[in-house]
């Protein structure tokens, strides 16, 4: 189970405002790993949370105190993605991501499940599942579905 996790903006305050709106949820200061940082909090019963850092940030291992940020260089692109729920329907969400200037469309992912494709700052991936979408996601990832998956598609395991 995934209880928070951290990704960095270009504007962190504006972007956890956005997230704890869709959630229906609030946006609070972050100081605790460098300045300027922000989070956005569910509101639900998991504490569920994202932390948005300034762009650049580098969370390193700093010995016995654990993980401290650092500045580093801006890269616009990375491998991250989340998906995350919210209560709206598609089409609040995709309002809310054009009042911003996001791109955002529904997909449906291999056929089987549909997410709202929404990119934060024109280049941080974010998928936002509404009720139905998360009924589909849930019916689909599962580990047997995943075993089922692979025994009809057989992957070059030395690859």
């Amino acid at each position: 189970m995934l209880f928070h996790l951290s990704i960095d903006a270009d504007d962190p305050r504006h972007v956890a405002h956005v997230f704890a709106e869709i959630w229906g949820g609030r946006a609070f200061p972050f100081p605790s790993v460098i300045d300027g940082s922000w989070v956005a909090l569910a509101g639900d019963d998991r504490g569920t949370m994202i932390e948005v850092y300034p762009r650049g940030t580098e969370l390193r291992e700093n010995g016995r105190d654990g993980a401290f940020g650092f500045a580093g260089p801006a890269h616009r692109f990375n491998p991250v993605h989340m998906a995350m729920a919210t209560n709206l329907d598609a089409d609040t969400v995709i309002a809310i991501a054009r009042r911003e200037g996001w791109e955002a469309r529904v997909c449906l992912r291999g056929g089987v499940f549909g997410v709202i494709e929404m990119w934060v700052e024109g280049c941080q991936m974010v998928e936002v599942l509404t009720p139905e979408m998360q009924r589909q996601y849930l019916d689909a990832i599962t580990i047997a579905n995943w075993e089922r998956m692979l025994e009809a598609q057989p992957l070059d395991q030395a690859a």
